[in-house]
């Protein structure tokens, strides 16, 4: 019986996995489909290695273990560090097309996207800060989910908020010289 459970529990995890890296692959096809670009959607999916910093410090710090929980924490937190960086990059985009150039383009998207960035990952931290701390009667078990959220979003937003303007700054930069 306990082979069978951990059988199933691995396949669980397996398929959580694959969900995890398709989805990465299909919100990816998707941005390239609405921005009608293959750069912009490369340099939003640039926040995510923050969040999967995020959530394996956040998981090894509270000594938890990577399972079926803080999987689903992990594309809960992913999920959110695409859409802040969808609003920075529109954001910035929207400059470029106002004229402005790639610095300062990247410096006001930074500017002005800062607060609903930073609100969108305050809330969503503190909301699972109760979850994280797993008390109650069976709050051990969503503890994980809690945890990589936190984690992912802690780190994440950082990205958000420096990495990616960098990176659109460059990219934006070599473009426009190669044009």
């Amino acid at each position: 019986i306990m082979r069978g459970l951990v059988e199933s529990m691995d396949n669980a995890f397996f398929k959580l996995g694959l969900g995890f890296v398709g989805a990465i692959v299909l919100v990816y096809l998707l941005m390239v489909v609405n921005f009608q670009s293959w750069s912009d959607p490369l340099i939003i999916i640039m926040a995510l290695p923050g969040a999967v910093a995020g959530i394996i410090w956040m998981l090894f710090l509270s000594t938890t273990t990577f399972n079926v929980p803080s999987m689903m924490g992990s594309i809960m937190s992913i999920g959110v560090a695409t859409a802040n960086s969808i609003l920075m990059i529109t954001f910035a985009n929207e400059k470029l097309e106002e004229g402005l150039t790639p610095d300062q383009a990247a410096l006001e998207a930074g500017k002005t996207r800062l607060r609903p960035v930073m609100m969108t990952a305050i809330a969503m931290i503190v909301g699972m800060l109760p979850m994280s701390l797993g008390l109650g009667e069976g709050g051990e078990q969503n503890a994980p989910l809690g945890r990589a959220v936190i984690g992912g979003l802690s780190f994440a937003t950082l990205f958000t908020l420096f990495f990616v303007p960098v990176v659109f700054k460059l990219v934006r930069s070599r473009k426009k010289r190669a044009s």
